[in-house]
Parts: structure tokens; sequence; C-alpha cells
């Protein structure tokens, strides 16, 4: 990899504390910068001073060519504004050829989620009678309890869970902290799992320190967790996507359709901005019809 980019790369993750899923995939959408503006400008050294606006768009162009989706092209072109912005600040470029480059307009997807009653049946899923059982069901619990990312979830260590407070702390992006509040339910099932997860810990392998282990003791896996998510979802719902973040969803749906505050969720989710979770306020219409039919004269 172009030692510019993979400089760049590291700043990312060091100095702006973004994800390593972030950063391994503006790595791709650099390489794949790179290699056009190789076989563009002709030459193995690639000269980023003389790439300009133009140039920018072939190479956007192209990527329709090959029938990219908008949102990828869209997440190229923030790379790419983020990578020249980078340049700039450090005299390697005299000007950003990306300013005056627009990002296409993308359609705000819906989320999808789980009705309280595949909710409550998902929770069952899990055989409570064997530790992996146990670790299914706080692994499930946690997720529809607290709404926390996938990768919240893996990062978490036993001592971050406050039974006795009934909270829980959790790492998101930029490693930026807050406490989530956990439910009876959520609670009594990781104490249960707690309680048994030693056995999932071959005595010849030291403790990984995650809340969340394989039955062989390692840590568990986003893989690994999107393929329980996916038998356990399927089991109670035929809804497309069966990933941990539809839990999220369903989280934030279940709390604003019961009435509860939009900031309050917004700091439940770990949202910079209300903007994003106002993407959950469609899914209490039918409470409002509800209000509106109990309430207005007219209805």
């Amino acid at each position: 990899m172009d030692s510019t980019i993979q400089t760049f790369l590291r700043s990312l993750e060091q100095e702006r504390n973004y994800s390593p899923r972030t950063v391994a995939a503006y790595g791709v959408d650099l390489q794949q910068f790179h290699a056009f503006l190789q076989e563009w400008q002709g030459a193995a050294a690639i000269d980023y001073a003389a790439v300009d606006q133009g140039t920018i768009r072939r190479f956007l162009g192209t990527l329709l060519e090959l029938r990219f989706a908008r949102r990828s092209i869209a997440r190229k072109i923030a790379c790419l504004k983020s990578f020249y912005k980078y340049l700039r600040k450090h005299h390697l470029v005299a000007a950003d050829p990306t300013l005056l480059i627009a990002t296409p307009k993308l359609e705000k997807r819906l989320p999808q989620f789980l009705d309280e009653q595949a909710a409550a049946m998902l929770m069952n899923q899990p055989d409570r009678s064997t530790p992996e059982g146990m670790r299914d069901a706080a692994l499930l619990e946690l997720l529809y309890g607290t709404g926390i990312r996938l990768a919240e979830l893996l990062g978490l260590r036993a001592a971050d869970i406050n039974l006795r407070q009934g909270t829980v702390k959790v790492t998101g992006k930029g490693n930026k902290q807050r406490i989530v509040p956990v439910g009876r339910q959520a609670g009594r099932a990781v104490r249960q799992y707690l309680s048994e997860r030693q056995r999932l810990i071959p005595e010849s392998r030291p403790d990984p320190g995650v809340l969340f282990v394989t039955k062989t003791g390692r840590p568990m896996n986003p893989k690994g967790v999107n393929l329980l998510m996916n038998r356990y979802i399927g089991a109670v719902s035929e809804i497309q996507k069966r990933s941990p973040h539809i839990l999220r969803h369903t989280f934030a749906t279940h709390l604003l359709n019961r009435g509860a505050d939009l900031q309050a969720v917004k700091e439940l989710l770990g949202h910079e901005s209300l903007s994003t979770t106002q993407i959950y306020t469609h899914v209490s219409i039918d409470r409002l019809k509800k209000v509106y039919a109990q309430a207005h004269p007219k209805a």
C-alpha cells in the first residue's frame, strides 16, 4: 500500500479514533483510487498534487460504470474528502480537488425491527440449561435491553456491568464511554451466565477477559454473533435482516412507541446528533393515531 495512504490511515485510527472497520473500508477505497491514478497518470509513484477536480470526477464516473451503489460512492467521496483534507493540513498538496465535489443524496432507509411479541419470543429461544445457552440468552437480553452496538457488546468485560446498580459501562465510537441502564431480565440473564462462564474456558487456556467467549474459551467475534442472530431471529420472524443491529433498532423503536423522550433515546444509543435518532420516530405513528382516535372529537 502507498506510504501516504498508510500514514493517513494510522492517523484516523490513532488521532481521530476511527473504528477498525471504518479504517479498513477507507483503506479499500484509497487503494482503489490509487490504482485508478496509476492507470490515469501512467506511473507507479502517484503525484496527489497533480489530481484536479476533473480527475476526481473521472474516478467517480468509473465507479458508476462499474455499477457501484450510490451509498458506496458516497462513502468513497467522504473518504477522498477526508484524505485530501489531511494532505492539505500536512502541506502535501496545495489545493483540495474534492471541495466542489458534491455527495449524492441517499434515500433514507427506515430501520427494520421486531415487534414486541417477536422480541419476547426471541428471548426464549436459547436453551438456558447449558453454558452456551446461558451465554446466548445474556447476549440477546443485553442487545435488546440496552440497545448497544455489536462492537460495544464484544468489548464488554464483567467489571463493566454493575448488576447491583443495574447499569453497564459502554465504550462506543471514538472511545467515548456512557452508562446505560440494564433491566431486570437482562441482569438476571447476565448473572446466570457469569455463574457458568468459566465452564466455557478450558483449564489450559487463559481467561481472555472479555465477557462473551466461545465454547473453546476464545473471545466471541462479529461473525459468530451474526450467525447466532441469523438463527435465533429466523426462528421468530420473517424479517429479511437478521443482524445484531436489528435488536438496536428494536430497542429504540419499542422505547419510542411506549412514549420515551427522543433526547433520552439519543443518549442511550450514544448518538452524537439528534437527527440520527429521529429516523426511529416514524414507528410511533401508530401510537399517535391511537392517541388521536381516543382524544380528538372529530377522529
